[in-house]
């Protein structure tokens, strides 16, 4: 499940680079992007299609790959580290899912993103600040959809490739692969 995260996300990589090409986080145009990549672009479809499958795909294979690592006790000595690293890329894969959520610009993603940054403005005592640093504004509009393609194209990938980086090299320092323990015997 590890790998197929990791390819999950290398495709999501190679499609969103390509998607980069054909779009602009404006307010006035995002939608109409979207649905020239549909129409007009050669394999366009395709390319969104296979990013927004391998999307929810890696949600599913991470969510998955911790729940096997957790019912196998592989998050136990030496690899407790190495389980805070993957609890961490398993949140950044879920925001990554929340920002992306945002770039179509249609009705959909407008009032999800509104929903979502309504119940993260309920946080006690600094939720109007955590609303704020999530829209870039008071409302939904240019601040929130430039704000969260940043995140979704730079900020975020970034985090998640180190976040690998280090996951991976603690794999290997901790003797590789963790599996689970055979029952003891009794004695």
């Amino acid at each position: 499940l590890g790998l197929s995260s990791l390819f999950l996300f290398l495709v999501l990589v190679a499609t969103g680079g390509l998607l980069t090409l054909l779009y602009l986080p404006v307010v006035e145009r995002a939608y109409f992007y979207i649905q020239a990549l549909h129409t007009a672009v050669p394999f366009g479809s395709l390319f969104r299609n296979a990013h927004r499958w391998a999307a929810h795909l890696m949600v599913l294979a991470v969510f998955l790959h911790m729940a096997r690592v957790f019912y196998t006790g592989g998050y136990k000595s030496p690899r407790e580290f190495n389980w805070a690293i993957g609890v961490l890329l398993l949140l950044l894969t879920l925001i990554l899912s929340f920002t992306g959520y945002l770039l179509p610009w249609d009705q959909l993603s407008f009032w999800a993103i509104t929903v979502g940054s309504n119940i993260a403005g309920y946080t006690p005592f600094i939720g109007d600040q955590v609303r704020f640093f999530l829209l870039g504004a008071k409302e939904v509009g240019q601040a929130s959809l430039l704000r969260f393609y940043v995140l979704h194209v730079v900020l975020l990938p970034t985090l998640v490739t180190l976040l690998l980086m280090v996951h991976f090299w603690r794999i290997r320092k901790d003797g590789g692969l963790s599996a689970p323990r055979p029952p003891k015997e009794q004695e």
